[in-house]
């Protein structure tokens, strides 16, 4: 079965894929189909010598929603904790307040979104050097890039999360993944939104982001 898509060019599609939480539809299934469908998609990205190393865990049973999102929940806190790169951001503008509430928003109501998945891909990058890490997860991340450019264009959402990895072990133990040989990428929370009239974010502008040729010096 072929699902209906929204009318956007390719231009607004890359531009109006947010991060989509507190407009998450609760109350509407995500037919499996459909899912399948995004993930068809979602592995026509290119990939390290096209091994196809990657799985898609879709977690849709109630109970076992409800086992992610306390683990989620225990990752969350452990990020609060121990903030890590983002220890250097100032939290207190109302756009990271109002990130930040969309956040927690998120976190108490993730045992109810229809449907999460969590990508993953074989391969560990401990210890490897930087070609391995990069190669790593250039083979996982455009994937799971191109499913939520999918789901945005049947009118589904997600954003892309990933506090759980401070808990991966827990996560792999609760639904079976392998812990040693297997790296999960994140964990997509995917429901129909509640409207679909998303816009573009603002951004600092490109040219104070480029630098031809060379590094930019002050940059």
């Amino acid at each position: 079965m072929s699902y209906p898509q929204l009318d956007l060019s390719l231009d607004d599609l890359l531009a109006t894929t947010r991060s989509v939480r507190k407009r998450l539809d609760l109350s509407r299934p995500v037919p499996r189909d459909l899912l399948t469908e995004c993930i068809e998609l979602a592995i026509q990205a290119p990939n390290g010598s096209n091994q196809q190393f990657w799985h898609w865990l879709v977690i849709d049973d109630e109970r076992t929603r409800a086992d992610v999102a306390a683990i989620y929940r225990t990752g969350m806190a452990a990020q609060v904790e121990s903030p890590g790169w983002m220890s250097g951001i100032d939290f207190t503008g109302p756009d990271q307040q109002r990130i930040a509430g969309s956040v927690e928003y998120l976190a108490s109501v993730l045992h109810e979104v229809p449907a999460i998945v969590i990508p993953v891909i074989e391969g560990r990058v401990e210890g490897g050097d930087l070609f391995t890490q990069a190669s790593l997860w250039g083979s996982i991340l455009p994937a799971a890039w191109n499913f939520m450019l999918a789901l945005r264009s049947r009118g589904l959402g997600s954003a892309w999360t990933t506090v759980h990895l401070h808990r991966a072990a827990e996560m792999a133990e609760c639904l079976g993944i392998p812990p040693t040989s297997t790296t999960q990428a994140g964990l997509f929370p995917v429901a129909y939104t509640l409207g679909s009239d998303f816009k573009r974010a603002r951004r600092m502008p490109a040219e104070d982001i480029t630098h031809w040729n060379h590094w930019r010096k002050g940059s």
